[in-house]
């Protein structure tokens, strides 16, 4: 938190529409997290707007610094020693994982052992560090543009849209932060995202969530729908697949 005051974000919003990508994730089972699909669908953006892959350094003089590929950091709702904890989840290159592989990536984040998942290992032992000797660590790793993404991402996806709420303005260390809201009864769900402005200006970030709703709305469905018919069980005789899956019971949409 320290180190995500000293980035100036800036907040932008978009209502997209997805109500198609939403039947077509009701059709799963089970039904891939909503984290998975917009992390797969940004990180896809990125690759073709590099702008959404930089990050600004101060050291050892102020430059941009790009990524060949996109490092997704997930935050996971944990609790640890008793106490609500938000640890991070870091997904290399999630444009070219499954979505099936990112849901159970995320699956597992949230329910196996803390011990078991790397990322959590590193940053509970870096956080039981002197002050000092900690604070040094987390800066050399913010200074540092190879290794910075390691360990805090190009882009953070998190959401509370699953209690009804939604963060407003909310802070990272990473250059880009994307959350959502609810879909509501319109099909139509609010995403913002949080950008650096040293980084990017708002124009082309405006882009990029037109450039992210048509990716959800495209790739990501195509996607999802792949996965349902490799599901699926063998139509009957005289049945085409299409029309088969067209009689797949659809399941109540449900918060994010």
């Amino acid at each position: 938190m320290r180190l995500s005051t000293t980035i100036p974000s800036v907040p932008i919003e978009r209502t997209m529409d997805l109500g198609a990508v939403a039947a077509a994730r009701n059709a799963c089972s089970p039904r891939p997290p909503w984290a998975a699909l917009f992390g797969k669908a940004f990180a896809l953006t990125a690759q073709e707007l590099p702008e959404l892959r930089r990050v600004f350094l101060k050291w050892p003089w102020p430059h941009l610094y790009e990524y060949p590929a996109s490092v997704a950091m997930f935050a996971i709702d944990r609790v640890y020693h008793g106490e609500p904890a938000v640890l991070p989840r870091m997904v290399k290159n999630p444009a070219a994982c499954r979505i099936r592989d990112l849901a159970q990536m995320i699956r597992d984040a949230k329910e196996a052992p803390l011990e078991q998942i790397k990322d959590f290992r590193r940053v509970l032992a870096i956080a039981k560090l002197p002050g000092p000797l900690r604070r040094l660590l987390w800066w050399l790793a913010f200074s540092i543009g190879r290794q910075r993404g390691n360990y805090f991402g190009t882009f953070v996806v998190s959401t509370v849209s699953a209690f009804g709420a939604e963060l407003i303005h909310p802070i990272a260390v990473a250059p880009m932060f994307l959350t959502y809201g609810m879909i509501g009864a319109d099909q139509r769900c609010p995403v913002r995202l949080m950008f650096d402005h040293r980084v990017v200006d708002g124009v082309p970030v405006a882009r990029a969530l037109v450039r992210l709703e048509a990716i959800l709305n495209t790739t990501i469905i195509e996607e999802l729908r792949t996965m349902v018919a490799a599901a699926a069980p063998i139509p009957a005789a005289g049945m085409e697949p299409a029309s088969y899956l067209a009689k797949l019971p659809a399941k109540e949409n449900s918060p994010p």
